[in-house]
């Protein structure tokens, strides 16, 4: 099943407008926030404030903040660094068994101390939990976790994984109290004992209350005094109204390609600034490998000659995304341009005739586009509509799109009624790992009935043995050179992300790249 890739999204992804920026922050003892509280408002819920159930966007940003990894990312970076941990590493020349050593004088928000033993029990409490809606299916590498005493922890893999430093740096790698939590249910109360920069003070279903911790122990230096995350559910117009209006400081995630296009050309006016950057946000064309018609590959490389990415961004996203010829995106170390290379950047209405000729396909093509309405962006409809126009304006295509609510569409998928349906991605962890182990194989999340062996028994497991992940440029770009040729999906866009600020608030730039984690600590208001 899809997880967290499930979410209603503008092409917006974390990013920075100036480029990339380097820096770990300190390790300090004392968090000390100082500065005005902030005002955060988005269109997306928080699902769970339990880690070992959330598995979305708002859920994963609360964690973030609220709770403590053993790892965690840098600003601008995607290696993982010591958080909780004083030191993590290797132990084994498999990549199979990794060790942590604690910091010392760990503490939860509420006083209790923080030992090997909550790490053990936050991560035997997810799998043993296994929540559908949790970050457990992340870790079916894990055999167990040992602690030979309090500030010792060691992970025993049942497969080489070596991107595991990265999936415990995430927000599924949350540390709990093990005397606050049931180690056989979810918590219900809305309520979180973590040890992370911020206290959860308040939940309810229109706004979350965070105040500092000040048993905070990391690398986080907060720069202001709390922070007020409010919720839109949804409606994108009262959340542009409250940032005008002065009701947020910052609205994030969830306005429309068209609001961030005005805003951007009237900021000065309004008195607010658009934050821009690039993201690992990517989204796909899916064939069902089963089908009669997307199921043959000559249909599908011609649909791959016809798409015009530049104009589905220019005239449905307004600029707000980049095209995207790979499925592991632009900033990801391993990415190539395997579909630029084989299908160009322009349509060719010829070499899509002749795709269709050698296929044996005779006739105009008869196909139905899936959609859903808003689950992957607001702009989702519109999309698939242009698409089904290019396909059309060829003279080779009889394409039309239908939309379906988002549960009736998973359940569809599932049982194969689709022929060619949309899919969002946005990643768990930045490596290359994270856009092809989950869309290849049993179980894969895209339910396409497509099996590549030398993928699957390879590639894969070749990659996930390399604990020099640059040593596995080669590996990944043969896989993505394999995708190309075969066409099991069709990558469309790579995101933007966007937020935007009233005049007087900073450090968004540093809240948004490619880690996707949100860092509260690094706001402050004037």
């Amino acid at each position: 099943m899809n997880l967290r890739n499930q979410w209603p999204v503008l092409p917006i992804v974390a990013g920075l407008a100036s480029g990339l920026l380097t820096g770990c922050g300190s390790d300090s003892g004392d968090s000390g926030g100082t500065g005005s509280a902030v005002v955060m408002g988005m269109s997306d819920d928080v699902l769970a404030t339990d880690p070992a159930s959330g598995y979305d966007p708002g859920s994963w940003l609360l964690f973030d903040n609220v709770f403590q990894s053993l790892l965690s990312f840098p600003k601008g970076g995607t290696e993982p660094q010591p958080e909780l941990a004083k030191q993590c590493r290797f132990t084994d020349t498999r990549a199979m068994v990794y060790k942590c050593e604690l910091k010392d004088g760990l503490t939860f928000s509420n006083g209790d101390a923080l030992t090997s033993a909550d790490v053990k029990f936050s991560f035997d409490r997810m799998l043993k939990i296994a929540d559908p809606a949790g970050p457990a299916i992340m870790f079916p590498m894990l055999g167990r976790v040992e602690t030979p005493d309090d500030r010792t922890a060691v992970f025993h893999l049942k497969v080489p994984d070596a991107t595991f430093p990265s999936k415990i740096a995430s927000g599924a790698g949350s540390i709990v109290d093990h005397r606050q939590y049931d180690a056989n249910g979810l918590r219900t109360d809305h309520k979180a004992v973590g040890s992370g920069p911020y206290r959860l003070d308040s939940f309810d279903k229109d706004q979350a209350v965070f105040s500092v911790n000040d048993h905070y122990k990391g690398t986080a230096e907060v720069r202001n005094s709390g922070v007020t995350l409010k919720f839109f559910h949804g409606d994108r117009t009262a959340l542009k109204r409250s940032l005008l209006d002065g009701g947020i400081d910052i609205a994030y995630r969830g306005l429309t390609a068209a609001d961030v296009a005005q805003l951007d050309r009237q900021d000065d006016s309004k008195g607010v600034d658009v934050i821009e950057g690039t993201s690992a946000e990517v989204q796909h064309l899916v064939f069902n490998m089963k089908d009669p018609v997307a199921g043959r590959l000559g249909v599908r490389r011609a649909i791959a000659h016809l798409i015009d990415r530049d104009a589905l961004i220019q005239n449905v996203y307004q600029g707000t995304a980049t095209p995207l010829y790979s499925i592991i995106p632009a900033g990801i170390a391993g990415h190539n341009t395997a579909f630029f290379d084989t299908y160009g950047a322009r349509p060719s209405r010829a070499q899509a005739a002749a795709a269709l000729q050698a296929d044996g396909v005779t006739g105009k093509v008869k196909l139905t586009l899936w959609s859903t309405p808003s689950r992957y962006g607001p702009a989702t409809d519109e999309e698939l509509t242009a698409i089904a126009r290019q396909l059309n304006a060829s003279g080779l295509f009889d394409a039309d799109v239908k939309s379906v609510a988002f549960e009736q569409y998973e359940k569809d998928i599932a049982a194969g009624k689709y022929g060619v349906y949309i899919k969002g991605w946005v990643p768990d962890y930045p490596d290359a790992d994270n856009f092809t182990a989950p869309f290849f194989g049993k179980g894969n999340v895209l339910d396409n009935n497509y099996d590549n062996r030398t993928i699957t028994r390879t590639l894969i497991p070749g990659t996930a043995k390399q604990s020099d992940r640059s040593a596995t440029d080669e590996e990944f770009g043969r896989l993505q050179d394999i995708v190309a040729d075969e066409l099991p999906l069709l990558p469309v866009w790579q995101a933007k992300q966007y937020a935007v600020v009233r005049d007087g608030v900073y450090g968004l730039e540093y809240c948004l790249d490619a880690s996707t984690v949100f860092r509260f600590w690094e706001l402050s208001k004037s």
